[in-house]
């Protein structure tokens, strides 16, 4: 798939078209790049995003989600929650890792635009024109590397990571399927975490 499918296959998966995600693909796509890997179909890949929450940015997620395959449901991505637009890439078996970061070279003319004007004025993106959600997707996408993007050297991160815990039972008490690391022993019967009265 080239780079141009992708970005349209993450614009799909986010529901939506904005600045973004379409600098959370420019990011991941950098970092897999910079590490010389593949999107991860599995977990052999993990990573780190600085965005928060409740803030305009978050949508930089899932251009990152989609683009390097490090995905909330996969449990091979963490948030670091300080409003950053920035992203580590981590390769588990060598512990190779590059950091890329959203650089604010673009931010005046994004916050400058109608797509931006209009969303600070409450109205919902896909009720904006799609010739003002282009604009700054094709803002974001045409900017060259070296002028929206700082992309880190490797380094090693320092991961210890821990095997997949495979298999699921139900709990003997609600007989609702609990992961099998997330059962609690009480007595002579496996429970699930609400169930035991313990916490996480």
């Amino acid at each position: 798939m080239d780079e141009k499918d992708i970005l349209q296959k993450a614009l799909e998966f986010h529901g939506h078209r904005c600045w973004a995600s379409v600098a959370g693909v420019r990011v991941g796509l950098a970092a897999l790049k910079k590490l010389g890997v593949g999107r991860s179909g599995g977990t052999e890949l993990f990573g780190i995003v600085e965005i928060g929450e409740e803030h305009g940015g978050m949508c930089f997620g899932d251009g990152i989600q989609y683009t390097t395959g490090c995905t909330f449901g996969k449990g091979n991505i963490q948030k670091q929650p300080v409003g950053k637009l920035a992203f580590t890439l981590i390769e588990k078996d060598t512990n190779r890792a590059v950091r890329v970061v959203f650089t604010s070279a673009l931010q005046k003319q994004i916050a400058a635009s109608a797509f931006m004007q209009k969303r600070a004025a409450g109205i919902p993106p896909n009720e904006i024109p799609l010739e003002e959600q282009m604009e700054l997707v094709n803002l974001v996408w045409d900017a060259p590397e070296e002028q929206i993007l700082k992309i880190g050297e490797i380094y090693e991160y320092p991961g210890n990571w821990l095997p997949e815990v495979m298999g699921f039972r139900p709990c003997d008490s609600c007989g609702e399927l609990t992961a099998l690391a997330y059962l609690r022993v009480d007595g002579n019967h496996h429970v699930c975490i609400p169930c035991s009265g313990y916490g996480r």
